[in-house]
């Protein structure tokens, strides 16, 4: 496995927001992921990449502790998810919600604040402000009383991120909240995920473009059930590691070659030599 050698700068704290040890995790017989150990500073925004079946949303769900491993754990600040389940949160795939659920964006924004509210209290004004604050934060509180199924894909991930932040999570997991967005609204949820990491949060965004994985995130996750590298861009997007986890048919577009110091053979479709 490559690993990056320097910390980086944006992760000053001592305890990982997140540790990986030894995790094994099956579906009946087969592996989903073999053997994962990895830390994840806190204040980052960090990639996981990889094929389609190479265990990324399975990584996702382990954190989440919807998953039970098999063998290995999972830490969140140095505690195990049962004591610091209230610091982590989850933004799902676009397809993965009921859209036409006659909801307004800020009742979801205010979902984020139930799991802090006993069953028999209603929310309080600091509760709703904490929502409101959220929406600002991602640029949607001008569309507080909008039906969530009238908002574009990148308004809806925008609005599920305030969710997640009026919980007051610390740790957020993003499943490809790029897909299916075009360029203009791409740029605009990185444009979130970069100040929701400068609050001091920490992000792990499952993410499919190789092309833009460089320029995008601190770190890069690749996973093709065990992990092949875990580090800055220049030592995970590698020839001979892509070549591995890939098998020779990554598509991807040319100016990753140019961004990524990678041979031109990644950028043309061609399978690379060596």
């Amino acid at each position: 496995m490559a690993e990056a050698t320097s910390e980086s700068s944006v992760g000053q704290e001592t305890v990982p927001a997140v540790e990986i040890e030894n995790l094994t995790v099956s579906y009946g017989p087969t592996p989903a992921l073999l053997d994962i150990t990895l830390e994840v500073p806190q204040g980052l925004l960090v990639g996981i990449i990889g094929p389609n079946g190479s265990g990324k949303s399975t990584l996702i769900k382990s954190i989440l502790g919807f998953k039970k491993p098999d063998v290995g754990e999972v830490r969140l600040f140095g505690e195990s998810f049962e004591r610091s389940r209230g610091r982590v949160a989850y933004v799902p795939q676009h397809g993965a919600v009921d859209w036409e659920f006659p909801i307004t964006v800020q009742d979801v924004a205010l979902m984020g604040r139930y799991g802090n509210v006993p069953w028999w209290r209603d929310l309080t004004a600091k509760d709703k402000q904490l929502a409101a604050d959220a929406l600002k934060m991602v640029r949607m509180q001008d569309f507080a009383k909008r039906q969530i199924g009238q908002l574009s894909g990148g308004q809806r991930q925008r609005v599920f991120m305030a969710r997640a932040m009026a919980q007051g999570a610390d740790i957020l997991l993003l499943d490809e909240p790029f897909s299916g967005v075009d360029a203009a609204t791409e740029r605009a949820i990185l444009d979130v995920l970069q100040r929701t990491k400068e609050s001091g949060r920490t992000l792990l965004v499952v993410h499919h473009d190789l092309a833009t994985a460089a320029e995008y995130f601190d770190r890069l996750i690749l996973l093709k059930q065990r992990l092949y590298a875990y580090g800055p861009a220049e030592v995970v997007l590698d020839q001979e590691l892509l070549g591995a986890v890939y098998e020779g048919q990554l598509r991807v577009f040319r100016h990753l070659h140019a961004d990524a110091h990678l041979p031109a053979e990644l950028g043309t479709g061609k399978k690379p030599s060596g």
